[in-house]
C-alpha cells in the first residue's frame, strides 16, 4: 500500500493497481506518442514534428539548407522535449536514401553511409525539406488537419500531416514500443499509387487482384525476394517473414579464377555493409570455405561492388549456397504491419492500409474543396461588390467626401444609413439610402485603389467573376459526387507518380534453400602416431622435409587421402573410425592429440591402423588368442558409424593378429599362414585353406591348444619372406613346417 497526501487527507491506494495503471499509461504513451506511426501519414510524432518545424523555418526544396542544430533546437524547444539526440537521429534517418524509397529530408554534409558510418554532429550538417516531404506538407494553410496544443500550450502542432501520398507503404517504418513492434517494409511508389487507384476504382477488389499492382515490397538497396509465394499470406495477415538475398554477378578474375560480385545487398544490412564484408573476410581467415581466395570492397558512389575471389576450378553455385547460409548475403525481414488508428494500435493487411489511406484522402480532399469553395465564394462576393461599385463610383465618392469617418461611410455602404452625411443633391441622398453592400464588399470598396477604375481593370474583374463562378460550379460538382472527388485524387496521385517515378529495384523469385556440399581439395597426407597414442597429420610437402631420424619416434606412419577415414582395429574385436579431416594438421614439432580424444577408444589396444580406401579393396586375416582364424572382405567394414564390432569373440578371447592382404596376394594363392603359441609351438599352412567368413562370424579353429597354451602370434607371409619378427626376435619363416590345422604344431626354436 502507499499513501498519497492531498488536502490534508490520506488516501489509501492499492500498490498493484497503481502500478498497473501507471504502466498502462506509460505503455500507451510510448505506443501512440513515440514508437508507432499514424496509419494516415505514416509518420511517428518525432518525424512529424521535425517536418513541421522545417516548414515553419521556410526550408522548402527551393530554399538554402539550414544547420541541423537549428532544426533540432526548434523541434525540441517547441514540440518534442525528449532530447536532441533522438531528434537528430530521426532527422538523419529521413535523409537516408538507402533506408527510404522517397527520402523526406535533403541532407547536406556527412549524414553517414550505407557502410555503417555515423552522421557528423548536428553542428556540422545542414538540411532542408525534400520534394517527398512537400507531398506530406502541402496545403497545410487550407485547414485540412487539426492542430493541438504542444507540451506546454505555447504553440500549436498538427495532429497529422495532410499527406497526399501513401507514405506509410512507400517508405515503410520500424519501431519498438512496449509489448509490441512495427516493421513495415518500403514499397515502390509507382506500384503503391497504382494499387491505391485500383482500390478507388473498385473497393471490393480482392487481395490477389491488388497484388497485381503491388506484388511485394521494393527495397531501396535492391536485392532479391526469394519467397514471393508467401507474400499473399503476409499481406492478408499483416505478419510474416520475407527472405532477402544479395544480388550477385559472376565475372572472370585473374589467373583463371572466377569472382562473385555482390552488386546489391539485403535491406537488413543497409547502414551496416561493413558487417557483411567483415563476415566474408572472417570466412577466409577461419578457413570455413576452402574455395575462397580473397574478399575486397570496391564500392563507390556509382554503387555497391563487393568482390569475392574464388579459387580456380571450384563450384560457384555450391559455394553461393554456403555463403547464403553462413552470411547475411541471405537474411530474413520480419513483417508486422502495425500502425495507430484512432489512438489504438492495429495490425493491418495490405488492403486495410490502402483503405485507410483512401478514407483519409477523401476526408482531406473534401476539406480542401470546401476550403476552395468558401474562398471562391468569398472572393466572388468581393468581386461582385467591386463591379457593382464601379457602376456607382461617383455616388460612393460623394458618400466618402460627405462622411466624417470611415466608420460612417462603411455604415452607409452596408445599411444605407445616410444620417450625418452631406450630399450634393437630394437625388444622391435618396440613391445612397438604397446601398446594401456586405461587410466584405464594403471593406474591399473602401480599400480599392483608383487604378481599379481603369476600363481594362474593370474588364478583368468581370473575367475574374466568370472564372470564380466556373470554379464554384466545379467545386460543388466535386463535393456533390464521390466519383468526381476520386477523379481529383487520382489525378494528383498520378502527378506525384511522375515526380517519384522509380523502376522496381528488388527482384522477385521463388527459390528453395539448397544445402552446401563442402568442397574439399583431395590431397595426400601422412598420419603419424607415436607409441603413446598421440596422433597428427602432415601434408606431403611438410613430410618431405622431415629427417628420417625424426621419424623413428613414431610407431605408425600411414599415407592416406585427406578425404579418407582412418580405421583402427583393436584386440577386443572392435573397429573405430576417425575422419582424416578431424586429425589435427600440425607442424612436425607439434605433439598432436591423443587418439582417444577423436573416437570412443577408451583403453582398448589397437593392433592395426589402415585407411578405409585400402581396407575396402583388401582381405583381412583375423587370428585370435584361442586359435580361431578367418578371412573377411574389407567391404564388410563400410559404415558411417564411428564404432562397430569387427569380429565375434569368445568371452575370454582376444584378437592376436590382423593381416591386411590385397586382392593380388589372394589370387597368387601361395601365401603362408604362421602361428606361434605361448608354449613354443608353431604351425604353418597355405592361406588358401582359410575360408572367408562374415565379420559377425567367429571363424574356424586353426590349431589345437593345450589347456594352458594360447596363440601369441599369427600372420600371413609371402613365399619370398625368409624371416619374421616376434617380440623383437627374428625367426625363419621357412622352418615353420606346413601341417594340417588339427596338428598341435611344431616346436619353434624361440632362442
Amino acid at each position: 500500500m502507499k499513501h498519497q497526501i492531498q488536502n490534508d487527507n490520506i488516501i489509501q491506494l492499492d500498490f498493484s493497481e497503481e502500478m498497473k495503471t501507471s504502466f498502462r499509461d506509460y505503455a500507451m504513451s510510448v505506443i501512440v506518442s513515440r514508437a508507432i506511426p499514424d496509419v494516415r501519414d505514416g509518420l511517428k510524432p518525432v518525424q512529424r514534428r521535425i517536418l513541421y518545424s522545417m516548414i515553419e523555418l521556410g526550408l522548402d526544396p527551393a530554399k538554402p539548407h539550414r544547420k541541423s542544430a537549428r532544426i533540432v533546437g526548434d523541434t525540441m524547444g517547441k514540440y518534442h522535449p525528449h532530447g536532441d539526440s533522438s531528434i537528430y537521429d530521426a532527422l538523419v534517418h529521413m535523409a537516408e536514401d538507402y533506408s527510404l524509397m522517397v527520402p523526406l529530408v535533403d541532407g547536406h554534409g556527412n549524414f553517414g553511409s550505407i557502410d555503417g558510418d555515423g552522421a557528423a554532429a548536428m553542428r556540422y550538417t545542414e538540411a532542408r525539406l525534400s520534394p517527398g516531404a512537400m507531398a506530406l506538407l502541402d496545403h497545410l494553410e487550407k485547414g485540412l488537419i487539426e492542430f493541438n496544443p504542444n507540451f506546454d500550450g505555447s504553440e500549436k502542432e498538427p495532429v497529422v500531416l495532410p499527406a497526399m501520398v501513401p507514405n506509410l507503404l512507400i517508405n515503410g517504418t520500424t519501431g519498438i514500443a512496449v509489448g509490441m513492434a512495427t516493421n513495415i517494409p518500403p514499397h515502390n511508389p509507382n506500384e503503391v499509387i497504382d494499387g491505391v487507384i485500383a482500390y478507388m476504382d473498385n473497393s471490393d477488389i480482392t487481395l490477389a487482384e491488388l497484388m497485381k499492382h503491388i506484388p511485394a515490397p521494393d527495397f531501396p538497396t535492391g536485392g532479391t525476394i526469394i519467397n514471393v509465394d508467401d507474400m499473399e499470406q503476409i499481406y492478408e495477415t499483416g505478419e510474416g517473414r520475407i527472405r532477402l538475398r544479395a544480388k550477385v554477378d559472376i565475372e572472370n578474375g585473374d589467373n583463371g579464377r572466377k569472382n562473385i560480385v555482390i552488386t546489391e545487398i539485403p535491406y537488413t544490412v543497409a547502414g551496416n555493409k561493413t558487417k557483411l564484408v567483415e563476415s566474408l573476410s572472417s570466412l577466409i581467415k577461419d578457413k570455413v570455405f576452402e574455395e575462397l581466395h580473397d574478399v575486397r570492397d570496391e564500392s563507390s558512389k556509382e554503387g555497391i561492388r563487393i568482390v569475392i575471389e574464388v579459387k580456380k576450378d571450384r563450384d560457384i553455385k555450391n559455394l553461393l549456397n554456403g555463403l547464403y547460409k553462413k552470411t547475411v548475403m541471405e537474411d530474413t525481414y520480419s513483417v508486422n504491419l502495425l500502425a495507430i488508428k484512432d489512438q489504438q494500435p492495429v495490425v493491418f493487411g495490405l488492403k486495410g492500409l490502402i483503405a485507410e489511406f483512401v478514407d483519409f484522402q477523401e476526408e482531406i480532399y473534401t476539406k480542401e474543396y470546401n476550403y476552395l469553395l468558401d474562398k471562391a465564394q468569398k472572393r466572388l462576393e468581393i468581386v461582385g461588390g467591386l463591379i457593382k461599385a464601379t457602376d456607382v463610383i461617383d455616388l460612393i465618392i460623394e458618400v466618402l467626401r460627405g462622411s466624417s469617418s470611415i466608420k460612417q461611410a462603411k455604415n452607409c455602404l452596408v445599411t444605407g444609413n445616410i444620417e450625418g452625411i452631406k450630399f450634393k443633391s437630394e437625388a444622391s441622398k435618396k440613391e445612397a439610402a438604397t446601398f446594401n453592400f456586405s461587410e466584405r464588399q464594403a471593406d474591399a470598396i473602401l480599400a480599392m485603389q483608383l487604378s481599379k477604375l481603369i476600363g481594362l481593370e474593370i474588364l478583368k474583374l468581370h473575367e475574374e467573376s466568370d472564372s470564380l463562378m466556373d470554379s464554384i460550379k466545379e467545386y460543388e460538382k466535386i463535393l456533390g459526387n464521390k466519383k468526381e472527388l476520386y477523379k481529383v485524387i487520382k489525378k494528383r496521385l498520378l502527378e506525384y507518380k511522375k515526380i517519384f517515378n522509380s523502376p522496381r529495384k528488388t527482384m522477385l523469385i521463388n527459390a528453395k534453400a539448397e544445402d552446401y556440399v563442402e568442397e574439399v581439395k583431395i590431397e595426400d597426407i601422412y598420419v603419424l602416431i607415436d607409441r603413446f597414442g598421440y596422433i597428427k597429420s602432415l601434408d606431403v610437402a611438410s613430410y618431405s622435409r622431415v629427417l628420417e631420424e625424426n621419424l623413428k619416434d613414431f610407431s605408425h606412419i600411414i599415407q592416406m587421402k585427406n578425404t579418407d577415414r582412418l580405421c583402427c582395429f583393436t584386440a577386443e574385436g572392435n573397429m573405430f573410425q576417425v575422419k582424416a579431416e578431424n586429425i589435427p594438421r600440425c607442424k612436425m614439432k607439434d605433439r598432436g592429440v591423443l587418439i582417444q580424444t577423436l573416437c570412443k577408444l577408451d583403453n582398448e589396444e589397437i593392433i592395426l591402423y589402415t585407411p578405409f580406401e585400402q581396407l575396402f579393396e583388401s582381405q583381412l586375416l583375423f587370428i585370435t588368442r584361442n586359435g580361431y582364424i578367418k578371412q573377411v572382405s574389407g567391404a564388410e567394414f563400410e559404415t558411417n558409424r564411428s564404432q562397430i564390432s569387427a569380429t565375434k569373440l569368445e568371452e575370454d578371447d582376444l584378437v592376436i593378429g590382423i593381416t591386411l592382404l590385397s586382392a593380388g596376394d589372394i589370387l597368387a594363392n601361395n601365401y603362408k599362414v604362421i602361428i606361434l603359441t605361448d608354449n613354443g609351438l608353431s604351425l604353418g599352412f597355405p592361406l588358401s585353406e582359410v575360408s572367408e567368413f562374415k565379420k559377425t562370424s567367429r571363424g574356424i579353429r586353426a590349431i589345437k591348444l593345450e589347456k594352458n597354451d594360447k596363440v601369441c602370434f599369427g600372420t600371413a607371409v609371402s613365399p619370398s619372406t625368409e624371416t619374421f619378427i616376434y617380440n623383437d626376435t627374428e625367426y625363419s619363416a621357412k622352418k615353420v613346417r606346413n601341417r594340417k590345422r588339427a596338428d598341435k604344431g611344431q616346436k619353434a626354436k624361440l632362442q
